[in-house]
């Protein structure tokens, strides 16, 4: 099972949804930027406080669920 880091999940924060570390920026939200046409580069000058790997990792996120994979992800508390 693939364990992503950056990754993580808290029932009350984004309604549950997969987020970047523990922030309200969910995983969706930069892997639609992307799927837009938008560079990593110009999501980073929007969000100054994500980093180049936190994107990359919502890809990979977004590929291993696409791939029907199980994922473990960070429970908050």
């Amino acid at each position: 099972m693939k364990t992503f880091d950056r990754i993580t999940y808290r029932p009350g924060l984004m309604g549950g949804k997969a987020c970047i570390r523990g922030m309200r920026v969910t995983a969706a939200m930069l892997v639609n930027q992307i799927g837009a046409g938008r560079s990593i580069d110009q999501v980073l000058a929007d969000y100054p406080y994500l980093e180049r790997e936190d994107i990359l990792q919502a890809l990979q996120y977004a590929a291993w669920l696409a791939e029907g994979q199980d994922v473990a992800l960070v429970q908050e508390p």
